[in-house]
């Protein structure tokens, strides 16, 4: 094995010995023990990560990353704003029925008991969502809606609540707080809220 290759392994090993650690105890998983774990020294952590902070917020990007891929190959470049909104819904309510949601659930639950207990890590947390979420700006961006295209600024606007809103309707499902939230009602909603960007355009 390369010295490249050691590097690689390590740094994959870290990241799912973290994510493992970080859904089941929360803010006080131990770094010995993901250290442990990955078969590492706590040495090659702040090598590789800077801290266990950084290690922290890179798994949790880490895991949130295919996530918003797989959402954004959801979204043919030819729809609308509507339409974009309206698939992009569509695709987050389809991922509750998947094996993991509730898992899912249980770790955006661990995730903000952790930004409670450390204001800086719950900067560093929305600092790396909002990275991801750059790319659903950019997914909406340009896109035509009412009488233009859709501005950078109204994208992010619009990104930041549906942010809000999948959130909570997907907590609901989970649940069982949202009773016949099925496709169609995830649709509707983002679509209400996607067709106010015609309102602002910042």
């Amino acid at each position: 094995m390369t010295r490249a290759e050691a590097k690689e392994r390590n740094r994959r090993a870290l990241l799912d010995a973290a994510l493992e650690a970080v859904s089941r105890d929360g803010h006080r998983a131990k770094l010995d023990e993901i250290a442990e774990r990955a078969e590492v020294t706590t040495g090659a952590v702040y090598s590789l990560f800077g801290s266990k902070s950084g290690l922290v917020v890179a798994a949790i990007a880490d895991y949130l990353r295919p996530h918003y891929a797989e959402m954004e190959r959801a979204v043919p470049p030819d729809l609308d704003l509507l339409e974009a909104a309206d698939a992009v819904a569509r695709h987050y309510r389809r991922s509750l029925d998947a094996p993991d949601a509730r898992s899912g659930l249980s770790l955006q639950i661990t995730l903000l008991d952790m930004a409670v207990h450390d204001p800086e890590l719950g900067a560093r947390f929305a600092e790396s969502i909002r990275h991801q979420e750059g790319h659903l700006v950019e997914l909406f961006t340009g896109r035509s809606h009412a009488d233009g295209a859709v501005t950078p600024g109204q994208a992010r606007h619009l990104v930041t609540a549906l942010r809000a809103l999948f959130v909570g309707l997907g907590q609901g499902v989970l649940l069982g707080l949202a009773e016949g939230a099925d496709e169609q009602y995830f649709a509707d909603a983002a679509r209400a809220l996607a067709s106010g960007m015609s309102s602002r355009r910042p």
